[in-house]
């Protein structure tokens, strides 16, 4: 990628991947369709006016040397796939080792919490899920939602201080009330440990406008600062970013607490704050029908506790609606 942009031959670039001529013209043709700035044709050469923001493996690797993500060849890359969190799933189950990074361009079913969809425009957002293989029991696996929330929380911060998102529980974060960026995590399990869990990441990153239904809760990073933004170096300081998240999960005796404190900190609506609970088709009994009441944080496991009419109940699953301010 050092020189990158300089004019190279048709035959040149047929010589260096082993085809013809007509077969580089077909391929600079599709990568024009990408959006991928090339300037040229077959009798001056090709140039790239710029190195394109698609996240290829050769341009995060190097970022990414020392991190359980490190190495181009954990990175698989995809310019059109259903989803990043089912492939990635489907790859576990086969083997894949921990640290897999699954990225794409455009999903054509990008999957959210709750069997919602997720609006996956192409080369605008980053659609990434990521293979783990935690020595934990299944119990457990809410903790790496809320430790990939503080992670996305980071990155957007190291790249841009001005922005302090919030954590909206369990799986969702929000810069003006709306959300930017969901997380959902899936895993394979047996009654006791862990199999494998992939944790995906969708953020809105360069998106500039939205399908009507979405225009009221959904907005992008450009949107909120007014600027473009490289989806390369924020999909690196997101792996990295993950990266000290689970390894301090994993290591330090100490690190569920302190992600428990810090989502309390960083949220708005798990403490102190009137909300409704819509509850998703995998809720418990319980709470079936929904509930509204007052926030009061995250038990130890990291579900919501909410004050009811009824009493204090703790919140296994659903879609929280904040009402108000007490």
């Amino acid at each position: 990628m050092s020189h990158a942009t300089v004019v190279v031959s048709g035959t040149k670039i047929a010589e260096e991947i082993g085809t013809s001529r007509s077969e580089v013209w077909r391929l600079i043709q599709q990568l024009r369709g990408l959006g991928v700035d090339v300037a040229g044709h077959p009798a001056t050469g090709y140039q790239l006016r710029a190195v394109p923001d698609l996240l290829l493996p050769e341009m995060l690797a190097p970022s990414l040397k020392g991190t359980i993500f490190g190495g181009a060849r954990q990175i698989r890359h995809y310019y059109k796939i259903g989803s990043t969190n089912s492939e990635a799933m489907r790859a576990a189950s086969e083997g894949a080792p921990e640290g897999s990074v699954f990225l794409a361009e455009e999903q054509l079913a990008g999957r959210g919490r709750g069997e919602h969809s997720w609006h996956s425009a192409r080369s605008a957002g980053i659609y990434c899920s990521v293979i783990l293989r935690p020595a934990m029991p299944p119990s457990e696996a809410l903790i790496f939602s809320l430790a990939a929330g503080l992670a996305v929380r980071t990155a957007v911060a190291e790249i841009a201080p001005q922005l302090l998102a919030d954590l909206k529980w369990p799986n969702d974060l929000l810069l003006g009330g709306k959300k930017f960026c969901g997380i959902l995590t899936e895993m394979t399990a047996e009654a006791t440990r862990v199999r494998h869990l992939v944790v995906g990441v969708g953020i809105n990153v360069n998106q500039v406008k939205f399908p009507a239904e979405l225009r009221e809760i959904a907005t992008s990073l450009r949107i909120e600062t007014g600027m473009e933004w490289s989806r390369v170096e924020l999909c690196a300081a997101l792996l990295k970013s993950l990266d000290r998240q689970y390894r301090s999960l994993i290591e330090n005796a100490g690190a569920r607490a302190s992600i428990l404190r810090r989502f309390e900190e960083s949220s708005s609506s798990v403490r102190g704050r009137k909300v409704s609970i819509e509850v998703n088709s995998d809720g418990n009994s319980a709470e079936n029908g929904g509930l509204a009441g007052i926030t009061e944080g995250l038990d130890e496991r990291g579900f919501l506790r909410v004050r009811t009419e009824d009493g204090l109940r703790t919140v296994l699953s659903g879609t929280v609606r904040t009402i108000g301010n007490l």
